[in-house]
């Protein structure tokens, strides 16, 4: 059999007509195929390798760690030096009320985890969602993910979850006493990259305060330096009660996270005890990975990076076709008038070798999220003189 035939035969599908790309290597912004064809790759992993493929300083960690053990217990007894050192250095970088970090396996896990720690804190269960929002596919996770076409096939889910329009006043007007917490993205990724008014969302922190709800950030995507700052909360004037992290955590492995003060945390210590658990959350490998490349994002500047880079995309993407490009930083949606043209323009520059797709709840919107290492001479010459 091929590997092709191996892949349809005995792999799990997610859609009707995979693209059967044939992976053979990655390197930095490159990806290529068992023919050696070279692709710029504008999705790095759906906003995971923020420091490049195969960094050679996360590789590095990654031996390091190998030589000293891979997996044991994540959660209980023993004291891991790669989960410490990465949940110190996250620590250093995040507000007082922030300190107290819970690895998980993957972003969705985070979310999880973030809704049980709301319900334990407030003793409540009500939480409020926004419609386009994507926050994983485990059951809860779907439960306040912003879509009925995603949902429909799996009810009953979570009961008591209300959902919103995105930056209106009556999410603001729904929250009260019987919040336990609000979720959302500082950012809309996978809606096509919508930005809300920074007014917008301290409204909606004053209010969680006043009411006594939680109020989560989903940073799973905008994280690690995508949008033009470490993490997208710190310039909108607003800090998250509880902050959710994976993708880009991991350097490439896979780790995810969900942040809270360490009096929240403490609740899961007790009635009862094990009150979140995981077998693979917080993987040593993965947790070295992940140290590495959050030190390499640092030492590079590459938040600061990715808005140059964003001013030169936009500056460099010139169409009469391009209805608009709503970006953030290095997170950009480049809008057409429907699917069907975007779907011809992104068969077109695969075939050119670029690398992309579409948007979950845009799919007339490409995708260019490329890792925050591209260079802007690679921007012009594999990208934009295609345009």
């Amino acid at each position: 059999m091929t590997s092709r035939q191996i892949f349809l035969n005995h792999l799990a599908q997610t859609s009707e007509s995979p693209l059967c790309f044939e992976l053979n290597r990655a390197e930095d912004v490159f990806l290529y195929d068992v023919n050696d064809k070279k692709y710029i790759d504008l999705i790095g992993g759906i906003s995971v390798c923020n420091v490049g493929h195969c960094n050679q300083e996360v590789k590095m960690a990654i031996q390091r760690q190998l030589e000293k053990y891979m997996h044991v217990m994540v959660y209980g007894e023993l004291i891991q030096s790669p989960q410490i050192q990465y949940a110190k250095a996250l620590a250093e970088h995040l507000p007082e009320n922030l300190q107290s970090v819970y690895f998980t396996n993957s972003g969705a896990e985070a979310t999880e985890g973030a809704m049980k720690l709301a319900k334990r804190v407030t003793k409540r269960s009500k939480i409020i969602s926004f419609k386009n929002a994507y926050h994983g596919s485990t059951q809860g996770a779907l439960s306040v993910i912003g879509s009925e076409y995603f949902q429909q096939a799996y009810r009953p889910l979570l009961p008591n979850v209300f959902m919103y329009e995105y930056g209106r006043q009556a999410a603001i007007d729904a929250i009260d006493n019987e919040t336990a917490c609000v979720i959302l993205e500082p950012v809309q990724s996978e809606a096509g990259v919508i930005i809300p008014a920074n007014e917008w969302l301290q409204k909606l922190k004053q209010k969680c305060v006043e009411t006594g709800c939680l109020l989560i950030f989903d940073e799973i995507q905008s994280g690690f330096g995508r949008t033009g700052s470490l993490f997208r909360f710190t310039t909108v004037g607003v800090v998250p009660d509880i902050l959710l992290l994976g993708k880009a955590i991991g350097g490439g492995m896979p780790l995810g996270a969900f942040i809270s003060s360490k009096e929240n945390m403490d609740l899961f210590t007790h009635n009862p005890i094990l009150g979140h658990i995981t077998t693979f959350g917080g993987h040593p490998v993965s947790c070295a990975a992940g140290l590495a490349a959050f030190q390499f994002l640092l030492k590079h500047k590459l938040s600061d990076a990715a808005l140059r880079k964003e001013k030169y995309f936009i500056q460099e993407l010139q169409h009469p076709a391009i209805l608009k490009i709503n970006s953030c930083g290095l997170l950009m949606a480049v809008h057409f008038e429907s699917y069907e043209l975007n779907k011809k323009i992104i068969d077109t520059c695969i075939s050119k070798g670029v690398f992309t797709d579409w948007f979950l709840f845009a799919s007339n919107a490409l995708r260019i999220v490329p890792p925050l290492t591209i260079e802007e001479n690679e921007i012009k010459k594999r990208i934009c003189n295609h345009s």
